[in-house]
Formats: C-alpha cells, sequence, structure tokens
C-alpha cells in the first residue's frame, strides 16, 4: 500500500484524483445510449407494446410517468429505467403466472384482494412457493441493479424537470385511457394484452376503493339486520330444480319482421301458457356477467367498472346465493358445465356461490367445446340417476349448453335438416335458427326422458336466454359493426330483453310474477318461489323490490332502495364490501 506524500501541496491533489477513480460515472450522452436501448429491448421483448398503437402509446405513457416519478425522487434517469423495466418485466410474468392458475390475467384489484387477505396471502405461498421466491429474487436484483445505475449515473436531473415530464405524461396516459373506459368484455382472457390490461384496471380499482366497496351501497341503510337461516322447512320434499342457461338465446317472437318456424314459440312459453320477457345486461357475449347475476341475484352494472370482471372478483365475497338457499332446503347442487372449469376461473366461481360438483368437458368427455345441447342433457340425466340412486336428497342441476353460440357462417350438423330462417332472413340468421330449432328439439326430447326414466321424480326447469346472438344487430336498427359494448352503451333497452321460462314434469308451480319484464338479478327469487320455497331475509327483500322497482334493479326508479339493500347485505356480513 502506497503511503500519501506530507507534502501539503500533492496530498490534495492525490486524494482527489483517487476519489475520482473510486466515482467513475457514465455522462450525458453514455446515460441516453443506455436508456434507449433499455427501452428498445423491453419494447421488443413484447413487455411495453401489445396489441396495437393505443394500447403501446398507453402503456409507454404510464411507464414514462412512474419513470419520470422515479427520476423526481432519485434525481437520477439510469436507475429510473432500471426499476420501470423491472416493473414491466414484473408485471407481465405475474399475469402470465396469474393465467397459468386461474385463466385470468391480472387484473390491479387481484393485488388488493392479495394484500388484504392474510387466506390468500398464505394460499399463494402454499401453493405457488418457488414462483414467490423466484419473484422475491427478481426484486432484490432489480434493486441491487438500480443501485449500481445511481452510483453510475453522472447525469442529474433537475426535480422541476422530472416533475413537468410526470405531467406531461400523466395527462397522455389519461387521454389515452379514457376511449377504454368501457373495455371489451372479454379482456381478462386475452393473452399479450397483460401490462396494458393491469395498467387499465387501476381506473376501476380505484374507484371501488374510493366508494368503499365492490357493489355500489348507500352509506348507511337503517332496519332489521337481514339473517340466513340456517336451514329451512318444507312441508313435503320439494321438486328437484333443473335451470337451463341458453347459449345466445332470444325468443324470435321479439322481431315481429322475423320469419321462421312457428312452433318455435312453444318452446319459449312458461306452464302458464305466457312468453316471460327478461332483461339482461349484455349483449352477443360475456355471459360470465348473466350467470354471475342469476346466482348472485346482484347486477354488473352496480360494480361500475369492475363489471367485466365482476364474477372473478366477487368470487366467495356472497353468501346467499341461489345455490346457498337450495343447499339450506336440502339441495345437492351440480353443475354441468360445457368448457373446462379452469375457464375464466368458473370452476371457483361455482364452487364460491355454493355448487357441490362441477363437472367440466373435461369429465364429459366431449369431442368439441360446442357439442350439441343433447349431449349435455344426456350427462345432466345420467347425473341425475346416479344421484336418485344414491341419495333422497332433491337436486338442482344447473346446466349451460354451447351450439346457439356464435360464429354463424357455417352450418352446424349440416346433415341433421331442420327448419331455419324464412324469406328474408339473412344466412346468419337462417343459420341461428336452424340451431334454435334443434335445441327445441332437443330441449323436448330431455323433457320426454325426465318423465320416462324418473317417474317417482318431480322437476321444475328453468330455462332462459344469457343474451341475444349478434344476428339480431340488423333487427335493432343498430350497426352491424357495433361492438358489445357500444350496444351496452347505446342505451338500445331492445337489444338485452331475452326471455326465462318456466315449466315442470310432475310438478305444478307457483304462479309467476305479474310483470311485462323481469330483470335478471330476480330470476333466482323467480325460481325460490317456483319451488314453493321459503325464502331467506334477503329472497324477501329482492321480491319485495322486485315488485317495488316493477321488474327494474339496476335501473330501479327507487334507486336508493337498491343502494340501501346493498349496505345491508354488506352490514350483515352477506356480502363483503372489498
Amino acid at each position: 500500500m502506497t503511503d500519501l506524500p506530507n507534502n501539503p501541496a500533492v496530498a490534495p491533489a492525490v486524494t482527489a484524483s483517487l476519489g475520482a477513480r473510486r466515482t467513475r460515472s457514465f455522462g450525458p450522452w453514455i446515460v441516453a445510449a443506455i436508456v434507449t436501448l433499455a427501452t428498445l429491448a423491453v419494447a421488443a421483448l413484447g413487455w411495453s407494446p401489445e396489441r396495437g398503437l393505443a394500447d403501446s402509446l398507453f402503456v409507454a405513457a404510464v411507464s414514462l410517468t412512474v419513470g419520470a416519478l422515479i427520476a423526481f425522487v432519485l434525481g437520477r434517469v439510469l436507475p429510473a429505467t432500471v426499476l420501470v423495466a423491472a416493473m414491466l418485466w414484473g408485471i407481465h410474468a405475474a399475469s402470465i403466472v396469474h393465467q397459468r392458475i386461474t385463466d385470468l390475467a391480472l387484473h390491479a384489484y387481484d393485488v388488493v384482494t392479495l394484500l388484504q387477505s392474510h387466506a390468500a396471502m398464505e394460499a399463494l405461498w402454499n401453493d405457488e412457493r418457488h414462483t414467490v421466491l423466484a419473484f422475491g429474487a427478481a426484486a432484490l436484483t432489480a434493486l441491487m441493479l438500480a443501485g449500481l445505475a445511481w452510483r453510475l449515473d453522472g447525469t442529474r436531473i433537475r426535480r422541476s424537470y422530472a416533475l413537468g415530464a410526470a405531467l406531461i405524461f400523466a395527462a397522455l396516459a389519461w387521454a389515452g385511457a379514457e376511449p377504454r373506459e368501457q373495455r371489451v368484455h372479454g379482456e381478462f382472457n386475452y393473452t399479450n394484452h397483460y401490462v396494458t390490461l393491469f395498467f387499465s384496471s387501476w381506473s376501476e380499482t380505484a374507484e371501488a376503493l374510493w366508494r368503499g366497496s365492490i357493489i355500489e351501497a348507500a352509506p348507511q341503510a337503517p332496519g332489521p339486520v337481514l339473517q340466513i337461516p340456517a336451514s329451512c322447512q318444507t312441508a313435503s320434499k320439494p321438486p328437484h330444480i333443473i335451470l337451463i342457461h341458453e347459449e345466445s338465446v332470444v325468443q324470435p317472437s321479439q322481431f315481429p319482421e322475423l320469419r321462421y318456424d312457428p312452433r318455435m314459440d312453444s318452446f319459449f312459453r312458461s306452464f302458464d301458457g305466457k312468453i316471460h320477457k327478461m332483461r339482461v345486461e349484455t349483449y352477443g357475449g360475456a355471459s360470465a356477467m348473466t350467470e354471475f347475476s342469476v346466482l348472485t341475484g346482484l347486477s354488473t352494472f352496480s360494480s361500475g367498472g369492475l363489471r367485466n370482471f365482476i364474477q372473478s372478483v366477487m368470487t366467495g365475497k356472497i353468501r346467499d346465493t341461489l345455490p346457498h338457499a337450495l343447499a339450506r332446503c336440502g339441495y345437492r347442487n351440480v353443475s354441468v358445465f360445457p368448457l373446462m372449469r379452469s375457464y375464466l376461473s368458473m370452476g371457483r366461481f361455482l364452487a364460491g356461490t355454493g355448487f357441490h360438483q362441477v363437472i367440466d368437458t373435461e369429465d364429459q368427455n366431449a369431442p368439441t367445446p360446442n357439442e350439441r345441447d343433447r349431449f349435455y342433457f344426456a350427462n345432466a340425466l345420467n347425473a341425475m340417476g346416479q344421484h336418485f340412486k344414491a341419495s333422497p336428497q332433491p337436486l338442482f342441476v344447473f346446466i349451460e349448453t354451447m351450439a346457439t353460440h356464435w360464429p354463424y357462417d357455417f352450418a352446424y350438423m349440416p346433415e341433421v335438416e331442420v327448419p331455419g330462417g324464412g324469406p328474408g332472413a339473412s344466412a346468419e340468421m337462417h343459420e341461428y335458427l336452424r340451431r334454435l330449432s334443434m335445441a327445441r328439439i332437443d330441449y323436448q326430447d330431455m323433457r320426454a326422458q325426465l318423465a320416462l326414466r324418473f317417474p317417482g321424480e318431480r322437476f321444475l326447469i328453468v330455462h332462459y336466454g344469457d343474451h341475444q346472438p349478434l344476428v339480431t344487430l340488423r333487427l335493432l336498427g343498430l350497426d352491424p359493426n357495433s361492438s358489445v359494448e357500444d350496444v351496452v352503451r347505446s342505451g338500445n333497452d331492445a337489444a338485452r330483453i331475452t326471455y326465462y321460462a318456466v315449466d315442470a314434469v310432475g310438478y305444478e308451480p307457483a304462479p309467476l310474477p305479474a310483470l311485462d319484464t323481469v330483470d335478471v338479478p330476480y330470476l333466482g327469487t323467480v325460481i325460490l318461489e317456483a319451488a314453493r320455497l321459503p325464502l331467506s331475509d334477503v329472497y324477501r327483500e329482492r321480491k319485495r323490490l322486485m315488485m317495488l322497482c316493477e321488474g327494474r334493479y339496476h335501473e330501479c326508479p327507487a334507486r336508493d332502495e337498491i343502494r340501501a339493500f346493498h349496505r345491508r347485505l354488506i352490514d350483515a356480513g352477506i356480502m363483503d364490501a372489498l
């Protein structure tokens, strides 16, 4: 080791030289080159630019806003670049992992759910320990690299400049987010859309956190506390209940100008000879929204921007659903689902709403995702037969169909000769009506099989249309190129009208509500009433609201009554606020 010279004139110069050598840093041109290369690398790997120019610019604006804020705090650009790159990588990787586990891309509310639930954190640690450790190691590495970048960055940025840049980029991100306020319903399961969804979803997450609840609710609601009974008592064994979710089915009689086989109308008539209309909350797709409302008795519109993701966000947070009510009355609840139970995390949702068993497409050995209705009915009948041999319990079976799902630009089972559209019907409408004819035939066959195979059992059968098919756009007077969200936002009430039908085998249902149209959240109440089952406090209140609002829910003229009902659900612990 060399000692410093004793000459006072020389010592400071040597000390300064050694200090400069120890703190040698990058100049502005090198920093600019590194930042540019890092940005291009991130873009090339697909972590920032995603599905299109608008999304790419939106992600870029949000990322630059975050980077500018970090630069404001640190006063350096290079470490900010490292941290932003690490953030984008982390979101992209976390979303891929999340989709692998749940079949859903990462939403900002998932972070909120995780942070507020010790059970969720424990489950994540138990199920994905190696993944958690890998992310922890990656985060530590990113912080170390950011520290090294801070030491090597010889440039300085004025905090006023950094703050100004952050405000400009934030304004650009806001402008880019505005057109995306109502996003397409399928965004949750898009691939290569991970960062865009996560950034976008903070708006509706912030909205829910600001109002203090996922489902909008009054600040307070006086009145008796809603109670969930431990069980329900019936004078005799109640009927088995079969609930059929008819994919993309609407009654042709809804459109007077449409020509079709008149025998079709019988499919839509209830036991009282009437066609009962139901108002749903989507169009042309997003069946999950209708499933949510039917099973939980809540409106998706009541969750604001979270409505497209409500099924996942509210999983396990509602404790008096239709299946829960039936289970208290002794029912065994079974779902016959036409897709994988992992699809949109449907298995978790159905279990969370009170189903004891989910029979998915793999369990049914389905050759294709859209088998004819009779395929699913046959599997449901077999499940019923097994249950009746093993147990005296009443059975609730929820069947979802797929044959009438779009697209309609090809002949589904062309070997089957059934009526389609009459004169003036487009090729796609003709094909849709062909499939509807098959659905009617398969339903009649299933109904006959119930009486033939289980002569001693009583059945209440309810089927409904989850939304209208896209082929009704022209009949509604709408632009054929309209998106699902365009139609929902249009205010065209006719676009949301489908039907519900109540039928029975060996059983006489109770009278149906004398209302022109019933909103979809009330269907569970209609089913319980038709089965003559005792109503809990929650469902008695829903029945009161149904009559008070003349079948409306979210758009009820007495909107405060609906919001007060939601507050009472939260206060009673029947529904989680967040």
